[in-house]
């Protein structure tokens, strides 16, 4: 490690190397200096040719396409499994404006729910308030239809019926 130290008359040489040319920054009193990095590995040259070699065969096989020659290093993928169920659920909605905009509105609704939740969460006794309010009502419902089998079935009963209606089947 090369050292020098600069004094306001001399420079004094610790290791043997000449001492660095001054800028014309002006130095303190002392300075101490550092080596310079040594030259970077064979592995970092080597990681820098890998993006190089992938934008040459990029461009090899945009040049391909846009000529209309088959490129044999264009890989297929397996996107055309998945998106084709959608596709052919898509293909059978009438109305897709509809359907579109009461995607939107879906979203749009969870968006906006999730910044009131967050917004109530944040007040100082609510949300204690709402969690008493939530066991109590579990309490209750357990108790109204769980703990007596004759409850217990009628519920049942009435989630199958419930099932039914919802479904459309007739069984």
């Amino acid at each position: 490690m090369a050292t020098t130290v600069h004094s306001s008359s001399t420079t004094t040489l610790i290791d043997g190397k000449a001492p660095p040319r001054q800028s014309a920054v002006a130095t303190s009193s002392q300075c101490v200096t550092l080596p310079s990095l040594p030259p970077p590995s064979l592995q970092q040259q080597n990681r820098a040719w890998k993006p190089t070699a992938y934008c040459r065969k990029l461009a090899r096989n945009v040049a391909a396409m846009a000529t209309g020659e088959a490129s044999p290093e264009v890989a297929s993928t397996d996107l055309p499994e998945l998106i084709k169920p959608i596709q052919d659920a898509w293909d059978k909605v009438e109305d897709k404006y509809a359907v579109s905009s009461l995607a939107v509105a879906g979203v749009v609704l969870l968006w906006g729910s999730t910044g009131m939740i967050s917004a109530i969460d944040r007040l100082p006794l609510i949300p204690g308030v709402l969690e008493l309010v939530g066991i109590g009502y579990t309490g209750w419902f357990a108790y109204k239809n769980l703990v007596f089998k004759p409850d217990r079935e009628a519920l049942i009963e009435k989630i199958k019926c419930t099932y039914k209606d919802i479904i459309g089947s007739s069984s």
